[in-house]
């Protein structure tokens, strides 16, 4: 089959997210057959260099085969059983090996299956926190800027406008302070700080996304915000969620991104690098402290019942144990710290650029922001077709390009990751 007759049978059916599907008349979709390594090609052949890892989830490039081999061993063991009653063993292994490398406070895991869930979790987990102890805190705060799923609650303690404003009459109350990727880092704590005192009692926890604001224009900020941010949460009285579902797993420069500010929070999300992108899985870990909360009789009420049908999927689990192995054997943290030096000492020439802004990077994600173009010229759509047409797929936020590129990149392909990128833009 060919790129066409498969498109066109897409659309028949298929309603994509992120899209506006009207564009699909003009902006063509691009059926993948197969990928591998640092590729996805499509039915006639066309190689795509995958420079933001499939949504920021593929580390290790497409069809690992070790992880392949991990996804062949646990289907023919068991594929799936209930989390309720019933346990297994690569969940046993992922949630000792998730505490073992996280900071000693988080000492629980919660099983979910995606990231939005995992905020949820946090959120709900937070809030009856302080009800079980007979405190009705109803707040949330976040930061402005800010982005964390698109369900409910998680839109909620959003701030994107394209995503959440229509739904703002049906959300729940939440307040958003000043980010620091935004402001000065001074005033963005005193922010906070007046935020909290203002509903001092009110507020059960505050959720960031640690050094880097993704789908906010991928705004980054210095570690030493959520050091002092942390301080905060403890004189408040407050939780503190770490929002590691797009930054963890290696994408600042360390495993996680609440290393460089060497504190624990309260509830530490993940998701997506979790199953280096191969399958649906979260996880929400949490201290005894918050987890003893909920441990009680059965008629006392207490319980937390949050379910998800496929909680703690055996072959998800798996996966991930398989990501933490080529972690743990290939040396990737230490590894990737040429790479990270490649691509900040690359991407200087951009600067040179007169529609350039800004270059910003937090270890493996470099964002270009571009200046002097406005919204209804779609410069970002432009740079995709552009680039894509000389093999390399890269995704722009608007006017903000970005590069979130798999571990298994060599420096030749950054190098063209980069080089064709720029000569794009050069040409704009």
């Amino acid at each position: 089959m060919r790129n066409n007759q498969l498109m066109n049978e897409d659309l028949k059916y298929i309603f994509h997210p992120c899209s506006q599907m009207k564009d699909y008349e003009k902006l063509p979709l691009i059926p993948i057959k197969r990928a591998k390594g640092s590729y996805i090609e499509d039915f006639e052949g066309n190689r795509y260099l995958d420079c933001i890892s499939s949504w920021w989830v593929n580390l290790f490039g497409h069809s690992n085969n070790y992880i392949n081999s991990a996804i062949k061993y646990q289907v023919e063991e068991l594929e799936h059983v209930i989390f309720a009653g019933f346990t297994h063993k690569p969940a046993i292994d992922l949630a000792r090996r998730l505490v073992e490398i996280t900071p000693k406070p988080l000492q629980k895991i919660f099983f979910a299956d995606n990231g939005s869930s995992a905020i949820e979790i946090a959120l709900k987990m937070s809030f009856q926190y302080f009800k079980n102890k007979g405190e009705d805190r109803r707040l949330f705060v976040s930061l402005k800027n800010s982005y964390h799923g698109e369900t409910m609650g998680a839109l909620a303690v959003s701030d994107t406008g394209l995503y959440k404003d229509i739904y703002n009459d049906i959300l729940i109350k939440t307040i958003q302070a000043q980010s620091p990727a935004l402001v000065d880092e001074d005033i963005a704590i005193e922010d906070m700080k007046r935020v909290l005192s203002k509903y001092q009692g009110e507020v059960s926890s505050v959720v960031i996304e640690p050094l880097i604001q993704c789908a906010g224009s991928m705004s980054m900020y210095n570690p030493s915000y959520i050091t002092r941010l942390r301080k905060i949460c403890d004189e408040m009285g407050v939780f503190l969620i770490a929002d590691e579902i797009a930054v963890g797993f290696g994408r600042t420069g360390s495993m996680f991104a609440i290393e460089q500010a060497n504190i624990s929070p309260d509830f530490l999300c993940l998701s997506k690098g979790l199953t280096g992108g191969y399958m649906p899985l979260s996880v929400v870990m949490l201290t005894d402290d918050i987890y003893n909360a909920f441990y009680c009789d059965y008629n006392e009420g207490k319980s937390f019942l949050d379910s998800h049908s496929y909680t703690g999927n055996t072959i998800a689990c798996a996966v991930a144990n398989a990501v933490l192995d080529i972690f743990q054997n290939d040396n990737i943290i230490e590894n990737n710290k040429a790479k990270i030096e490649f691509i900040r000492e690359h991407t200087q020439k951009f600067k040179s650029l007169e529609n350039v802004k800004e270059v910003r990077q937090r270890g493996m994600v470099c964002a270009i922001e571009l200046q002097g173009y406005d919204t209804t010229q779609r410069v970002g759509l432009k740079i995709f077709q552009k680039a894509l047409k000389q093999g390399v797929y890269i995704r722009p936020l608007g006017h903000i390009i970005y590069f979130m590129p798999p571990y298994c990149f060599s420096f030749e392909e950054l190098s063209k990751m980069i080089d064709v990128t720029y000569d794009v833009v050069n040409g704009l």
